[in-house]
């Protein structure tokens, strides 16, 4: 096995137990960087910049992979598609992590459950180069969690060509029943 991983962990706060149990029941995998879930506090402002900035500086700046949990309103989250965003930007101050989508348990059968629109747009299936992300069942194993990690880790090089970040940034919370 690799060296683990810092790991950002993008999620909609509805999903924060299922993301709590991924984290516990993944025995130390990866070095998690999370905003607002266990004993981690969420930006305290109303300021949308500041809280970008501060998402940025002290949580995705020094991350290699970003690990998005899907759950039934992910989709809808401004601030989900601002830290993918983010995650794709490749310049002097941050460099690009990589990527990669769980579904979550409670949405793993759901017909209507839909993947955020940026992660779409780079979602490839294992074994497709030519899509720099990758979207995954829950995993059933510590192990298989891993091997997705370093998949999304290697990306960074391998599939670095492929990246699609050119969608207008969410400026609002779309409505999610």
């Amino acid at each position: 096995m690799s060296d683990k991983h810092k790991c950002f962990i993008s999620y909609h706060e509805a999903d924060r137990d299922e993301v709590e149990t991924l984290i516990e029941d993944s025995e130390d995998a990866f070095i998690d960087k999370i905003v607002g879930a266990f004993d981690y506090e969420p930006v305290a402002s109303e300021d949308e910049e500041y809280i970008k900035r501060v998402i940025r500086e002290d949580y995705l700046t020094d991350s290699t992979v970003t690990i998005v949990m899907v759950g039934k309103c992910t989709w809808a989250r401004k601030f989900v598609d601002w830290e993918i965003a983010s995650t794709l930007r490749n310049d002097e101050k941050n460099k690009r992590s990589g990527l990669m989508g769980i579904t979550l348990p409670s949405v793993a059968s759901d017909d209507s459950r839909r993947c955020p629109a940026r992660l779409e747009a780079n979602r490839g299936k294992p074994g497709d180069d030519s899509k720099y992300a990758r979207w995954y069942v829950y995993p059933s194993s510590v192990a298989s969690l891993i091997d997705c990690i370093e998949d999304a880790y290697q990306a960074r090089d391998d599939r670095a060509g492929v990246v699609d970040n050119s969608l207008a940034l969410m400026t609002a919370n779309k409505s999610c029943s």
